[in-house]
């Protein structure tokens, strides 16, 4: 593959480059990059398909929200990110250039031909083989410091006042976490529920490289599905006909490097993956990248061993591609968050996060109930008397007792309530429902990086000329419309055809300029599927050919057929070849 070539086209083709071109040399940041008219297409096609195989098909219990972009520092201390979102940095104590660590030791070590994994490795340890190995700064020679956690949050203040910091997500989930009983109780407070959120994120990387696939800002595909871990059956399980290529936990502590495959309920039989839900968007996700053009043996799920985990994380799978520039590259993550985060914030809110589970048999316990005190909280909160007991009321009992019997307050909606203000008592009963934290598995998409690894696997070159295989569902033109030569009968007629189509909502181009064979080898570089030519017969009897992309076979097809066949075309990924059978037509072959 000619990568120049490649990024060449990409660039001059207007599907992605470097944002800020015009102060190049002047402002120099990387980790930005911007999509042309034919990136946006693409880009919200490849959304769209994930919509159509991860929501639309189970619509009646996954929906989709959309939230604040930045959100208070007080969500991220909840969700441990504060704490815990850090990579390692090292800088140059002579030019003063920063570096990340792991990176860098891999990159160098690597020129010596030895191999070293440092992901899960501690500061110390990295400290450790920079010193060991005598590790200098790869600009100017220059000693390197020690090693320090960097925190990848994007930090601002919200508003005036700079002690009200609020952070840029580092990934859509905890605004889904943060909206949870919103959308419980809209969705009829039934499990399992899952809640879809695509956006934009922002990690501030300390070394961004790779184009796509290592950004600042990029946009996000996820869903928090919540279920019940007492009952984590998926009805859906059996009808996935697809192989999870995996290299499990003990195959990655052992050093394997070859996948395995298992059907997604043998995954969870073999202990390979923790549960059947989690299984069920491992095979989604097979299934996605296969149909953006991604071949089952150029993807496959890699086991994160426990150091190597996000801090919410019992098990974590990577779903990794392959790119023959950057080699395997991950394009999801696959993380059994379990009751984590909706536990952390119910903690830090205060917000009783709870579900209700009926039980088959009834069982006695002993509960905190809380009753309020209304004498008091009127003399403290006078008219907002009602407010306040009503918040007490949404306060989960457990944490209000903690908080008092601890701190001898709590903060509730922004209400201090003090321990004269309730009454706390044990009670012993029997009950026939129970309360608990619903578990949490994420798939978490990126999708910039499955722009990259899409176009990668899509570009070919026949006889030196670019070639952009993309499917017809995702392909940013769906269809191009050419006169073969600048005839006015011809123009017109093509200008109408376009207008149609146009109108029927389907991604159109009308090019009468140069030769036909320059305009089919233009519009194939681009990934348009179809072409359609107006030639001497279309006056006559009113018929134009549309011809396939990789095939180059044509047929012939009344004007008034066109769309039918466009369409059918894209939303069934169909050839030409395919349509001309189906149709009874006859095929031509012309190049």
């Amino acid at each position: 593959m000619d990568f120049e070539k490649f990024l060449e086209l990409m660039s001059e083709g207007g599907f992605f480059y470097p944002s800020f071109e015009i102060y190049r040399g002047k402002a120099e940041v990387g980790g930005f990059y911007d999509y042309g008219p034919l990136g946006v297409e693409l880009k919200r096609n490849i959304i769209e398909k994930w919509r159509r195989v991860f929501i639309y098909p189970y619509q009646d219990f996954i929906v989709e929200v959309e939230t604040p972009i930045i959100m208070p520092k007080i969500v991220f201390e909840a969700s441990g990110h504060l704490e815990h979102f850090t990579d390692a940095i090292v800088e140059c104590t002579k030019c003063g250039r920063k570096f990340r660590a792991d990176h860098l030791i891999e990159e160098e070590l690597g020129k010596r031909g030895i191999s070293i994994k440092t992901e899960g490795l501690s500061l110390e340890e990295l400290d450790g083989l920079i010193r060991k190995y005598g590790i200098k700064c790869p600009v100017c020679g220059g000693e390197l410091g020690n090693v320090k956690p960097f925190n990848l949050l994007f930090q601002t203040t919200i508003g005036p006042y700079s002690d009200n910091i609020g952070y840029l997500r580092p990934e859509t989930a905890q605004g889904m976490f943060v909206s949870f009983p919103r959308v419980f109780n809209l969705m009829g407070r039934k499990l399992p529920l899952g809640i879809a959120q695509i956006g934009k994120v922002g990690r501030n990387e300390i070394s961004p490289r790779q184009g796509l696939i290592r950004l600042r800002e990029f946009t996000q595909m996820e869903i928090e599905f919540f279920f019940d871990p007492e009952n984590a059956k998926c009805p859906y399980l059996d009808e996935l006909d697809v192989k999870l290529r995996i290299i499990p936990e003990r195959d990655v502590a052992a050093g394997v490097k070859e996948p395995r495959e298992f059907r997604p309920k043998e995954a969870v039989e073999n202990g390979v993956v923790p549960n059947e839900w989690m299984a069920f968007f491992m095979g989604l996700a097979t299934i996605y990248m296969n149909e953006l053009g991604v071949p089952l043996d150029h993807q496959y799920f890699l086991a994160k061993l426990p150091e190597e985990r996000a801090h919410y994380s019992a098990a974590s799978f990577d779903q990794m591609v392959y790119s023959e520039r950057f080699g395997w590259v991950e394009v999801s993550g696959h993380a059994y968050r379990t009751d984590y985060d909706l536990s952390r914030h119910a903690k830090y809110s205060g917000y009783d996060l709870t579900v209700e589970r009926r039980l088959a048999t009834p069982k006695e316990v002993i509960e905190a109930r809380v009753y309020p005190n209304p004498q008091r909280i009127r003399e403290v909160f006078g008219n907002e008397m009602a407010k306040v007991m009503q918040a007490i009321g949404r306060a989960d009992p457990r944490w209000l007792a903690s908080e008092l019997a601890s701190r001898g307050k709590a903060v509730i909606e922004g209400y201090t309530i003090t321990s004269d203000m309730v009454f706390i008592k044990e009670e012993r009963r029997k009950v026939h429902i129970e309360r608990f934290i619903p578990h949490d598995v994420e798939p978490s998409f990126g999708v910039d990086r499955i722009v990259y690894v899409t176009l990668e696997h899509a570009y070919t070159e026949v006889n030196g000329k670019p070639l952009l295989r993309l499917p017809p569902d995702i392909a940013p033109i769906k269809a191009v419309v050419l006169p073969i030569i600048k005839k006015q009968e011809y123009v017109s007629i093509g200008k109408r055809i376009f207008k149609e189509l146009s109108l029927a909502g389907i991604r159109a181009v009308y090019d009468d300029d140069g030769t036909i064979g320059s305009r089919y080898a233009k519009y194939d570089s681009i990934g348009v599927p179809f072409a359609i030519t107006i030639d001497d017969k279309t006056p006559a009897d009113n018929t134009v050919t549309i011809r396939d992309r990789d095939t180059k076979a044509q047929v012939r097809v009344n004007i008034s057929e066109v769309i039918r066949i466009i369409n059918d075309a894209v939303l069934r990924r169909l050839s030409i070849t395919e349509i001309a059978k189906s149709m009874g037509l006859q095929l031509i072959v012309r190049e």
